[in-house]
């Protein structure tokens, strides 16, 4: 008796002690510090972050708004007297057009709209809505409920005496239709019809633009071979899925040509689909009753491919030809479009024009396997098809626009065939005359040609020592390969804007972690003058704090991983966190923010729950690295990105003690959404919570191009000379089985670009192998989550925070939308 009552006076003693012994709160989810950083509240703090500039035709002035928390200005710049200075008085202009059209109007708050230079550049001209109600023009039903529109004021101003005046008999011109396709001299506009090419001329284009169903507007028929799925110019168009199938074929589309400078030729790519397969969605929630949509989508490995054919026009003789590009099986076409002029970007007008001269255009072939690709050109008048240059690889090929110099007698060619992406000048015969550019770092893009000093201006990233690889800046650089220079130095992320001329540009900087700035620079990296910074003062004050840059190694312990850290913005460092890995996996891009960015839904916002949030690259990720590094992952499309994405915590958790490895979480979104499964799968004991949006879970039922592209198709040709292409890869509900944490998947219910089929094999594995997990379905939603895209948010918030936190305290209403709309509606009364 008396061991007994030692043991219970021992026992009681134990719980009163732990009675007054604090017991670590359990960890909740910051909902309320989540909301404050909506997309719809972030636009109320962040304004401008770069300076656009509006390069006119007369001089190489710019124009550009500026918006900040406390007002908005429209400048203008003159780089060559070093002045910026405002186009006009706000407070002044504000009073004019109030006294012009009764509504007030102060400095803060000038809703102009459309401001456009006048042709001599002495005035500008801009629109501004009023409170007016009047009946619509264009009417029939004046008495129809929606025939009141609010009444739109156009005004000009003139720039010398200060004076604004109301334009009262202007006729605003109309935006150039998406069907319109106009001749660059304007006088005639091709477009597609019921599957084939028809034209009409500038009077009766006018009547179109005032009147779609003008019945006495005149068309010609320029084709009339194209049926259903082997047509001239737009096949067919979402809405053939809704009503009347013949009358939504007899609508004017878009008809997909390139004309020649002097507009007597077109040339266009027209495409046989007819044997390839159909797939469907189903929209659920069509009114009044659901809807199959049905399109053509060719699967990776299957052998109806479209068929491509180039057919060029001419217009003048209203015939046309079908020219002999083939070389390929199962070959892809691309006409080059000729690069569109800084100066005209305000043009109401901007004719599409190909890539060369009136006599010849350039296009390029690709085989189906992508590892061969031909850049030509094509003498219109012989049909004569000639190689400029070729590309060959092991693996597959990437192609960028050439530039041309002296209407093509020389070509600029972009090129990754040293395993770095650089610039070689060609001759009109197909030679190499020289490489303009070497060394170990990656070219992007041409930005000008000054063909008179013979002076490459382009972009690139990964040359400057010290700096973030990914960073981009401009460079300019002698054809010859001599007098390589950095135009805009400074360890940031640079996008520039160059003039024609090229004289002058303007460079938006910034990074991860600063504000984003603007300065004006002259075409030989000399500043002439510091344009903005953005305003974050709102942003600041209500919390936010920048997040932090890192590198790791990649599991091979040698290849440097470029990332970025989010944490809490109450964040405290004697805390534990769980960590989340925001992933998409390439090899088009990664994605890692390096700049500033205001959108924060899939980062920085999922941090305020109580998340340490990482953005990491892998190998086999972003094409800005070496070839090497972006096609690692060739041939091993599901797996090839995991144990970088596993290494980068695990060093992350070993520097930083806040991390608590035990509770690693991982999402993403299309290519992210079936990584974040795939990590899941692969490594299950690692990775416990993931949530994956719309992912393309099964290659062999995603599109042919980024499959057989990323992943590798054989070609194999027999010794007849038959070819057929065979096409194998891993999928994630082959593993569905490894799952032992929490899974929630998520798609729209009418994604034509990765087909909810993906998402619902998966789920078919998972029940198969007796597996608990989630399913999310967004109703009436593409590939991007649209107007749910909020609400899809919170619950990715929930399950995060339920499985990572062990916070299961949140009603079935989401509180933090609700208060959203309660506002609104306070606003609106």
């Amino acid at each position: 008796m008396k061991h007994f009552y030692l043991s219970a006076l021992a026992v009681l003693c134990i719980m009163q002690a732990k009675a007054q012994t604090p017991v670590a709160a359990q960890a909740k989810g910051n909902y309320q510090l989540a909301s404050k950083f909506s997309a719809d509240k972030i636009k109320k703090m962040v304004f401008s972050q770069s300076v656009d500039a509006h390069w006119l035709k007369l001089s190489n002035r710019f124009w550009y708004v500026y918006e900040t928390s406390e007002n908005k200005n429209w400048y203008i710049v003159d780089p060559a007297v070093h002045s910026k200075k405002k186009i006009f008085d706000n407070d002044k202009l504000a009073a004019a057009i109030t006294v012009i059209v009764k509504d007030p109007f102060d400095a803060q708050h000038l809703p102009i709209q459309n401001l456009k230079f006048t042709k001599d550049e002495k005035s500008i001209q801009f629109e501004l809505v009023s409170t007016i109600d009047q009946i619509k023009k264009d009417r029939k039903d004046k008495k129809a409920a929606d025939s009141l529109e609010k009444k739109t004021f156009y005004f000009i101003y003139n720039l010398e005496n200060g004076k604004l005046a109301e334009l009262k008999d202007y006729v605003k011109v109309k935006p150039k239709p998406v069907w319109a396709s106009i001749a660059p001299d304007s006088s005639a506009v091709v477009f597609s019809k019921n599957f084939n090419l028809w034209w009409m001329d500038k009077e009766n284009y006018k009547k179109a633009i005032k009147g779609e169903n003008d019945s006495t507007i005149v068309e010609h028929q320029l084709t009339k071979e194209g049926i259903e799925f082997y047509s001239f110019g737009a096949g067919r168009s979402d809405d053939d899925d809704n009503g009347d199938k013949a009358k939504n074929r007899k609508k004017r589309r878009p008809a997909g040509i390139v004309w020649s400078p002097d507009s007597r030729h077109f040339a266009m790519e027209r495409v046989d689909e007819r044997k390839v397969k159909d797939l469907w969605v189903i929209n659920s929630i069509a009114d009044p009753r659901p809807t199959l949509e049905t399109y053509k989508y060719h699967l990776p490995g299957e052998k109806e491919s479209p068929l491509n054919e180039m057919v060029l026009f001419d217009f003048t003789a209203k015939t046309y030809k079908k020219l002999n590009t083939a070389l390929f099986k199962d070959e892809d076409l691309g006409i080059w479009g000729a690069p569109q002029l800084a100066k005209n970007r305000d043009d109401e007008f901007r004719p599409s024009v190909w890539l060369g001269t009136n006599s010849k255009f350039y296009f390029y072939r690709t085989s189906r396997d992508l590892k061969r690709i031909d850049v030509c050109s094509v003498d219109i008048n012989t049909g004569v098809v000639n190689v400029q240059a070729q590309e060959r690889l092991n693996t597959y090929v990437e192609i960028a626009t050439p530039g041309l110099i002296n209407g093509g007698k020389e070509l600029v060619e972009w090129s990754e065939r040293d395993g770095w992406a650089h610039f070689y000048l060609y001759d009109d015969k197909g030679n190499v005359k020289n490489q303009i550019t070497s060394g170990s770092f990656h070219c992007d893009d041409i930005v000008k040609i000054d063909e008179k000093a013979r002076v490459l201006y382009f972009t690139a990233s990964g040359r400057e020592p010290g700096e973030n690889p990914y960073y981009t800046h401009l460079y300019r650089v002698n054809l010859d390969g001599s007098g390589l220079k950095l135009l805009d130095a400074g360890n940031f992320n640079h996008t520039a804007s160059m003039n024609d001329a090229p004289s002058y540009f303007v460079d938006n900087y910034s990074r991860v972690n600063t504000a984003p700035k603007s300065a004006l620079f002259d075409n030989s990296g000399r500043k002439i003058m510091d344009l903005e910074t953005t305003d974050l003062g709102n942003l600041m004050a209500a919390g936010y704090k920048f997040p932090e840059p890192f590198k790791v190694k990649a599991d091979d312990g040698r290849t440097d991983l470029y990332g970025v850290m989010y944490k809490p913005y109450d964040f405290d460092p004697n805390k534990k966190y769980p960590i989340i890995e925001y992933v998409y996996p390439g090899p088009q891009t990664e994605a890692v923010n390096f700049s500033f960015t205001s959108s924060m839904n899939y980062v920085d916002r999922l941090a305020q729950l109580g998340f340490i949030v990482v953005s990491v690259g892998n190998r086999g990720g972003s094409p800005e690295r070496s070839k090497w590094y972006h096609n690692y992952g060739y041939g091993n499309l599901r797996d090839y990105g995991l144990a970088d994405k596993k290494a980068a915590v695990e060093q992350l958790a070993d520097r930083f003690p806040f991390i608590d490895i035990t509770k690693v979480g991982i999402t993403g979104h299309s290519g992210g959404g079936f990584m974040s499964c795939a990590a899941m799968l692969v490594y299950p004991d690692f990775f416990k919570v993931a949530v994956s949006e719309s992912g393309n879970h099964d290659n062999s039922v995603y599109n042919r191009w980024w499959s057989e592209k990323h992943n590798g198709v054989k070609e194999v040709v027999t010794a007849k000379g038959d070819t057929t292409f065979q096409y194998t890869i891993d999928k994630n509900p082959d593993i569905a089985k490894n799952l032992k944490g929490n899974l929630m998947l998520s798609t729209g219910d009418i994604d034509n670009n990765v087909n909810p089929a993906n998402t619902i094999r998966v789920i078919n594995a998972l029940i198969k192998a007796n597996k608990r997990f989630e399913y999310v379905l967004l109703p009436g939603q593409r590939h991007a989550y649209g107007d749910m895209t909020e609400y899809f948010f919170w619950r990715k918030a929930d399950y995060f925070v339920q499985h990572l936190l062990g916070d299961y305290s949140q009603p079935v209403d989401i509180l933090e939308m609700d208060r959203e709309i309660e506002m609104n509606g306070k606003r609106g009364r």
